[in-house]
């Protein structure tokens, strides 16, 4: 299976995540995500490269961070891009 470039793949953990997305549209840092879900700020950034999978519990504490479904967040396979998602189809 080809990466294309637009979704990092699974790393080690076969699973994908938005987290980084998601800091960075909400302005929140490794650290502050690490000091709500109660994590040391390291183990944000194995999630984030896909070197890590998170327990059931982190993976709620983190959807109830972000106020998503834990399917909005992790998943097996590659998202979609959020552009495709909000507007169908993939032209520019």
């Amino acid at each position: 299976m080809s990466n294309n470039g637009s979704s990092p793949g699974p790393g080690e953990s076969g699973l994908y995540n938005r987290i980084a997305v998601l800091r960075a549209e909400r302005g929140v840092s490794r650290q502050d995500l690490a000091d709500a879900v109660g994590v040391n700020y390291q183990t944000i950034g194995f999630l984030e490269r896909g070197d890590y999978g998170p327990s059931l519990k982190l993976a709620f504490a983190i959807a109830d961070y972000f106020k998503l479904p834990i399917d909005a967040i992790f998943s097996t396979r590659p998202f979609r891009p959020l552009s495709e998602q909000i507007y169908g189809g993939t032209s520019r």
